[in-house]
């Protein structure tokens, strides 16, 4: 009735589930680079100054880097070099600007969070990969980079916007 053993038709099926799964990723990978590519480069200016701020202290209402920064002090300014005027509050940010669903998010996206009970309460910049740039609080003192996925940021995320 059988004319393979077990662990040979076992072994071609392993095979074939890995060869489609590669071929997927291969087909996945190629649709999406030409349209992330440009963007990344087009933000890479600003995200390189974002990342100069690092370490400088947090001051609340502030948004220079003699004076320091509060957190959305320090994105108005990171963007005001760049020419584009942003309001100087969290809340009118995300008033302001054009939401963008998570699944697109990009370098240069704006990232806010609900840390106060206030739906837009902190912002920060999305840098790549999982982190963003911000000023997060007296507490922690300065400007740096953290992860989206780490859990007291991940459970207060509230949405994207994009400034242009």
């Amino acid at each position: 009735m059988w004319t393979h053993s077990l662990p040979v038709l076992l072994h071609r099926y392993l095979l074939v589930r890995i060869l489609l799964v590669l071929a997927v990723a291969a087909l996945v990978g190629c649709a999406s680079t030409p349209e992330i590519q440009p963007q990344l480069q087009s933000q890479q200016p600003l995200i390189n100054y974002a990342l100069s701020l690092q370490g400088i202290p947090y001051h609340y209402g502030k948004e220079t880097p003699e004076e320091g920064f509060d957190c959305s002090g320090f994105v108005k300014h990171v963007y005001g070099r760049h020419g584009i005027r942003l309001p100087r509050t969290v809340q009118e940010m995300a008033a302001a600007l054009p939401a963008v669903p998570n699944y697109e998010l990009r370098s240069g996206d704006l990232v806010f969070f609900n840390t106060s009970g206030k739906t837009y309460s902190h912002v920060g910049i999305f840098v790549n990969d999982d982190k963003f740039i911000h000023a997060p609080s007296q507490r922690t003192g300065r400007i740096l980079v953290s992860s989206m996925n780490n859990s007291y940021w991940r459970q207060r995320f509230v949405g994207v916007r994009r400034p242009r």
